[in-house]
């Protein structure tokens, strides 16, 4: 990636997460980012192009940041601690490779494109199926039942320490989690 392209792309990403793909325009992104408007179309052919591109980048960071915290786990209540203690150090701004928590990237762009842009509805459900697989696969032992309650217990802790200020929110999820880590009784 070229420096200036690189330089964009950070500084569209900053100010998207910051304030909102909606009110952040390609002025503004050009100021921060010091680049002349005809660099920036001559890498991004639209905001919409930068958008997909900042998605794709906070995806990437996103991702590879969840790998390392989830990598060692050797149990699944390892695996459990690990990944609501990661979500408390971003909720409380100690994931510096995540920047100042201002909830989810996706979940916020998702909600202000959900009638406007497919491409970009697609890539933020997309980014929730990859985190999905991701503990998935880092779970030392398979558990349905498991990955439907992290998935969901991440997303609701994430949009609690978000949108009521909830900076402990992850922490409860432990042990709500943990319950889900046994079988689930056989129907009568």
């Amino acid at each position: 990636m070229s420096d200036k392209r690189a330089l964009l792309l950070n500084s569209a990403l900053e100010l998207f997460y910051e304030k909102g793909t909606g009110t952040v325009g390609i002025n503004e992104i050009i100021a921060h980012s010091g680049v002349a408007k005809k660099t920036l179309y001559h890498h991004f052919s639209s905001k919409e192009d930068l958008i997909l591109a900042a998605l794709s980048l906070r995806d990437q960071r996103y991702l590879q940041w969840l790998r390392e915290r989830l990598a060692d786990a050797d149990s699944n209540a390892d695996l459990v601690r690990q990944l609501f203690n990661a979500l408390n150090d971003w909720f409380n701004d100690r994931a510096t490779e995540l920047g100042h928590f201002r909830g989810c990237f996706f979940i916020n762009t998702a909600g202000e494109s959900a009638t406007r842009n497919q491409l970009i509805s697609d890539r933020c459900a997309s980014h929730k199926v990859a985190v999905r697989r991701l503990i998935t696969d880092s779970l030392p032992q398979p558990n349905d039942r498991l990955v439907d309650a992290l998935c969901l217990l991440k997303e609701g802790a994430t949009t609690s320490a978000f949108v009521q200020g909830d900076k402990q929110a992850a922490l409860r999820c432990i042990d709500i989690a943990l319950a889900f880590d046994t079988p689930a009784p056989f129907a009568v």
